[in-house]
């Protein structure tokens, strides 16, 4: 049996140049906090890893497929909870890598554009219990202006997609999503209260103030911030 540590989960949602590094040093203010940046959707695959022994399990005869002569012998106990398990536990230990004082922890990401997102969401609900998620989003006629966009095809149209793809994806989370948006905690650092109050923190105005007079773009503060 796989043990793992009582720790509390949170993902950052959003696209890229929305700010969310910014937020991920706010986040990371906290005490006993430790998000980590991007890992390109690294659990994607230990999603399809999952997923798709689910699927061949149900697939299979499963009193042909317990035969040792059976092409697909032993998919057909492939255990579920076990899958779980052992995902969280590689994934603590690898991409989110807690210390010993960590209460919370996860990730940011900007790669939530899959169409089926909110599959995804549930499994890593299923993974993490109790998880919960910052959307974070920001003026798209800005995001599409930063160089992170410009050299796509009708960068406004691809990022405005994907942002109404989290959106409604996030809309099926309930509670455990609460949404931020850049421009105006950037112009007011005082709405950020709402978030801290969600997530069961307390606001740290100076530590707030601190993290945002820091640079976290390798572009530049504000117009291409990451």
């Amino acid at each position: 049996m796989v043990t793992v540590r009582d720790l509390q989960h949170v993902f950052v949602m959003t696209y890229g140049r929305s700010g969310s590094t910014l937020l991920m040093g706010i986040l990371n203010s906290i005490p006993g906090w430790l998000v980590r940046g991007e890992n390109r959707h690294a659990m994607r695959h230990l999603y399809d890893f999952h997923r798709t022994g689910l699927a061949e399990r149900d697939r299979v005869d499963a009193a042909r497929a317990s035969q040792p002569t059976h092409p697909w012998f032993g998919i057909e106990g492939f255990p579920e909870v076990a899958s779980l398990q052992h995902i969280r536990a590689l994934a603590e230990a690898t991409l989110m890598r807690p210390e010993h004082d960590t209460r919370v922890t996860g990730y940011k990401e900007i790669r939530w554009y899959d169409a089926d997102l909110p599959d995804y969401l549930a499994f890593l609900q299923q993974v993490f219990p109790g998880a919960r998620f910052v959307l974070n989003t920001r003026n798209l006629e800005d995001v599409a202006a930063s160089n992170y966009w410009t050299h796509k095809d009708d960068p406004l149209a691809q990022v405005t997609a994907i942002e109404e793809k989290m959106l409604a994806a996030a809309a099926g989370l309930g509670d455990a999503v609460h949404r931020v948006h850049y421009d105006d905690y950037v112009a007011d650092p005082e709405v950020l209260r709402g978030l801290f109050d969600w997530l069961g923190e307390t606001y740290d105005q100076n530590r707030v103030e601190a993290v945002l007079a820091t640079p976290h773009s390798r572009r530049g503060k504000h117009r291409d911030a990451e």
